[in-house]
């Protein structure tokens, strides 16, 4: 493993440093914006900010990198990135806040894509699964990591926002110091929504719902901290022991996904998701301690359903079509994200912190009946192309999906000399 890491560490260093400051500032938003007397509706129409120029972003990314190439391109952003960030403490306004988190999710989407294609070129094709697994476990690691940072000085202060300016603005060197060939922008086919909801619209069902309760599990679980009177550290473990479960139990649904219909176990995790969501009410109400552990259930349940979804969509694709299917799931993935803290955060403002656990509870009910009605409709969704296997993972761009194992085995099987190799 460590001779396949290695050649990219330089890489995976510069994503570490995103993810460390874009995690930390993310919380922090949620909390100050508390302290600066922001409503729970106004912090849903800010966190949605995010989200939203992070799909904005999606299509501007390579675009931008085949103009000017890719160490311009990282650099440039990550100015933008870095600015924004410091802008926070300076602007503090609803409006302003709004804006600055549209600029940061392009700055971001665009410098994880730079990243990410740059992993797709320099990985060999028979070691991208490995690859992608150490990339989301880099992921994962990370946000969890960057909750901790908010213990470093009061909320209301200038000190964190400026730890979170250094981490972005420290991602430049391991990216630019790298000696690794940039690597040549390739154009990415793709599918329409209708006609992935035509062959697998669980798959659809599952992406969207999920991006609707992980967007507002991202934007919202530090105000629902807040609310529920948590102090700085504690809010920090509530969304660390979210990010904690979701990594522990990925993938061992995951591999009962792999053995039974996706759609049942789909359908089994949300119900269960929904009832844990349910226990965070009576929670809040006997400590910390069984807050956490009612967060853990909830995340490990929840950050299932993408990738479980994702698996599903590639069982009922041919190979050409795999990455283009997976980038059109995570645009609704990420529309799903981006309305997401919005409509949890008018809630909040109508019911109080315990709406949140109830939205969480609708939106993974939702994916349970859909499911469940699919399965028992007449027409029965056939796999069109070889069974796919779960891989863990959490939402990213487009281009990292070129490292996901599925493709790589339609890779493999297209090239023998690869396969004997």
């Amino acid at each position: 493993m460590y001779t396949q890491i290695r050649p990219i560490f330089s890489l995976l260093a510069g994503v570490t440093l995103l993810l460390l400051g874009s995690g930390l500032l993310n919380t922090l938003l949620a909390i100050r914006g508390g302290v600066q007397g922001f409503s729970a509706e106004q912090m849903g129409l800010i966190m949605s900010g995010y989200f939203v120029g992070f799909f904005i972003g999606t299509f501007i990314a390579l675009p931008v990198i085949r103009r000017i190439g890719h160490i311009r391109t990282f650099a440039m952003f990550a100015a933008l990135a870095s600015v924004s960030v410091m802008l926070h403490d300076l602007m503090l306004t609803p409006w302003a806040w709004g804006g600055l988190r549209i600029v940061t999710g392009i700055s971001l989407v665009t410098l994880y894509t730079v990243i990410e294609s740059w992993l797709n070129a320099q990985t060999p094709a028979e070691q991208r699964g490995q690859v992608f697994a150490v990339y989301m476990i880099v992921n994962l690691a990370a946000l969890a990591l960057a909750q901790q940072f908010l213990n470093l000085a009061p909320v209301d202060s200038y000190l964190l926002f400026a730890v979170a300016t250094m981490l972005v603005t420290l991602s430049l060197v391991p990216v630019t110091w790298t000696r690794l060939a940039p690597p040549e922008v390739q154009t990415v086919k793709r599918l329409g929504v209708r006609f992935l909801w035509r062959i697998a619209p669980v798959a659809v069902a599952g992406a969207g719902m999920s991006g609707l309760a992980m967007g507002a599990f991202w934007g919202m679980s530090a105000v629902y901290g807040t609310s529920v009177g948590l102090d700085t550290a504690s809010i920090a473990l509530l969304v660390t022991s979210g990010i904690i479960g979701g990594a522990v139990l990925q993938y061992p649904l995951g591999r009962l996904s792999d053995r039974f219909d996706r759609r049942r176990v789909l359908a089994w995790s949300a119900g269960v998701a929904a009832f844990s969501a349910l226990t965070l009410i009576p929670a809040s109400y006997l400590g910390p301690q069984a807050l956490f552990a009612a967060m853990a259930v909830y995340g490990g349940l929840a950050f299932c359903a993408y990738p479980i979804a994702v698996a599903h969509l590639i069982d009922h694709l041919e190979g050409p079509d795999i990455l283009a299917g997976g980038s059109a799931i995570l645009l609704v993935h990420g529309v799903g994200a981006a309305i997401g803290p919005a409509l949890a955060g008018q809630l909040m403002a109508l019911g109080g912190a315990n709406a949140l656990p109830v939205y969480f509870a609708a939106m993974q009910g939702g994916l349970v009946l859909l499911a469940v009605w699919k399965m028992h409709q007449r027409t029965v969704e056939e796999p069109t192309g070889e069974p796919a296997h779960f891989v863990p993972m959490v939402r990213t761009t487009p281009t990292a999906l070129e490292m996901h194992p599925d493709e790589l085995t339609e890779e493999l099987s297209d090239s023998p000399e690869k396969l004997a190799s």
